[in-house]
Order: C-alpha cells, then structure tokens, then sequence
C-alpha cells in the first residue's frame, strides 16, 4: 500500500506538472508557481523515503504531510486569478492533494481518511469563495478514496491477523498431535522392562510379563511402520495390511492392487493396527476382528470391525479429556493429518472404525 502511495503521489506531480506548464502563462505569478511544484517535488521525495519505515508512519509525519499539502493548495490563490478559481479551474496541485488523505486512511483507517479528505475539501471551498460543481466532486471523491482506501487496509489488517492465528493454531496442534503419538514410543521401554522382570520373577508376574511382551511387540510393530507422509512413491494398500492377518483378525481385501502414496498406506496401517490393539484391550485376547478394504468410487475405506461389548457411551470424550489420546490421535488425528477421516460407531455386539481417504 505504501509503495502504491509513493507511486500515486509521483504520477499525481508529474500530472500537475503537465498542467503548470500548460497553464502558466494564464498565471498572475507564474514564477510562484513553479516555486511551489519545486515544494511538491522536494516534498515528494521527502514523504517517500520517510514512510518507507514503519517507525516513522506516526502521525506527526502524517500531520506534517497534510499542512504541506494544504500549504500547496492555499497557494494557489496567489498564483491562479481568482476568477479563474471561481469558475472551477484547476489549483496547483490538483490530484496531489489525495496523498495526504490516502497516507491517513492507510495508518488510521476510514475515519482518518474522510477527516483527511474533508479537510482538504474545505480548504478547497474557502480557496474558490464559493460551492461550485468542481468543488463538491472534487470533495467526493477525496471522502470516497479515504473511506474506501481505509476500510480495505482495515479487511486486509484483520484478514492478516487472522491467518497468522489460524497458522500458529494449526502449527500449535500438529505439534501436540506429533508429541501425542510420541508417546506411545516411550511406553516400549516400560513393557519392555515389565516383559524382562516378569520373567525373571515368575509365577503371576511371568504371566504379565508375557503379556507385557505380547503388547510391546505389537505396539513395535506398528511404530516400526510409522515413517514421514510424505515418503516418495506408492504402495500396494493391500499388502501393507496383510501384516495383520491372524487367526483372531480376517482380512477381506480385493483381487487387484490398491496403490496409494507410500506415506498414506503407512499412516492407514498405523490405524489400523491402532483400532486392532484397542479390541485386544478392551474387548479381552479372544475377541475376533475383520478388517475390510473397499473402492467407494474416489474413496478408499478401511473398516475395523470387532464382535467385543462395544464402546459405553461418552467414553470416548472421557477418555481424550483424561488426556488418553490413542482414538483422538492414532485414529482420527492420523486420518485428519492425511486429509482422511475417521467414523466410529458402536453398538453392543460390536464396535467398527471407518477410515475414508479420497483417493
């Protein structure tokens, strides 16, 4: 906007520099005349290098502008025969006088841009002696311009700020979101621990230990296929979910290849074996579940089907407000990461998890 200003305020006096040199000879003191371009022209460069630095956009620089301008203009009635003026001739800085107006607008706003502007237009109006056609639309124009220069600065500030917001907000959520699913990295090491103690102690604790290795296998393998999303080349969906075939988990994949980004079978393949590990969990180690893959038209859908008790209701809100973030995160964050989602229902004889991605 400031860039725009400096070029407007130049093109504004070399425009009025055209009309000098047409005019001048019609002057009562042409010498004056030029005398007072000389001011614009000095005063031009002067404003261009000072609102060049934010710090310096204040408004004594701003107030400083409008007295130069309205000096100019006033000027004009001792260069230009008043019946000239009168008869609506043009004044000295003709166009320029909008600089001021647009600096104000662009620093204060609209109210500062039609106060500007009016200023301005009143200055004008003393200047000719009388309210003529060429006073009012010049008048207008320069409420016009300070209104709606101020008000699309306004939209554009606002605007800013609120893609800044939304932009540190999104950052601010990936970031807990990665530190989330960070955590279940950690918790390998304690059923690692567990699995070796148990089975040095024996008896009960040989049991959890056992049972402890069984889940920390599991949870290495998912973790050990959690690579970057944005892996180069594609894989074949189908043969990234075969890892999970076993007698308690069937699988119903189709005949032909499914090729996807190689990040996004990874991360369908980490929920997957999320949802998989939740049925172990909670539904008890001799529930069985089904794992079917599907081309809905554009869309891939994965669903995780168990025969378990199913989820009670608000348990899963219960659970993410307890800070237990496996469904929010492994589950419907992945998806989301992904530009997929995650559909849970269940009912009591049995939970499923749909996972869509638009192909």
């Amino acid at each position: 906007m400031w860039r725009a200003l400096t070029v407007f305020r130049f093109a504004s006096l070399g425009y009025a520099a055209i009309l000098m040199a047409n005019s001048f000879r019609t002057y009562e003191r042409p010498w004056l005349g030029w005398a007072v371009l000389g001011v614009m022209a000095a005063w031009s460069i002067f404003a261009s290098i000072a609102y060049a630095e934010k710090k310096r956009r204040g408004w004594p620089l701003l107030i400083a502008d409008l007295v130069v301008t309205l000096a100019v203009l006033l000027a004009s009635q001792w260069v230009i025969p008043p019946v000239l003026l009168q008869g609506g001739a043009a004044t000295i800085p003709m166009a320029w006088v909008a600089s001021p107006v647009l600096a104000w607008a662009s620093t204060g706003g609209r109210r500062a841009g039609v106060f500007a502007a009016l200023t301005i237009g009143a200055a004008d109006l003393w200047l000719r002696g009388s309210v003529s056609y060429a006073t009012v639309n010049a008048t207008v124009l320069l409420v016009l311009a300070g209104f709606v220069i101020g008000y699309v600065v306004h939209l554009a500030l606002e605007s800013e700020a609120r893609m800044q917001a939304a932009t540190e907000l999104e950052a601010a959520t990936r970031e807990r979101e990665r530190l989330a699913r960070g955590i279940h990295d950690g918790v390998l090491q304690v059923l690692a621990l567990i699995a070796r103690r148990g089975a040095e102690l024996g008896g009960e604790a040989a049991e959890l230990g056992k049972l402890a290795g069984q889940q920390e296998s599991a949870l290495r393998a998912l973790v050990s296929v959690q690579q970057p999303a944005h892996q180069a080349g594609e894989a074949d969906l189908r043969e990234t979910l075969g890892q999970f075939a076993s007698p308690l988990v069937e699988l119903a994949l189709p005949a032909t290849p499914v090729p996807v980004p190689q990040g996004v079978a990874l991360e369908l393949a980490a929920a997957v074996g999320s949802a998989l590990d939740n049925v172990r969990v909670h539904c008890g180690p001799a529930a069985k579940a089904w794992v079917l893959l599907e081309l809905e038209g554009p869309a891939i859908t994965v669903t995780v089907r168990d025969n378990g008790p199913g989820i009670p209701e608000g348990r899963l809100d219960q659970a993410a407000a307890e800070g237990r973030l496996g469904v929010a995160q492994s589950i419907v964050g992945r998806m989301r990461d992904i530009g997929g989602t995650a559909l849970i229902t269940s009912a009591a004889d049995g939970t499923e998890v749909e996972l869509r991605y638009p192909k």
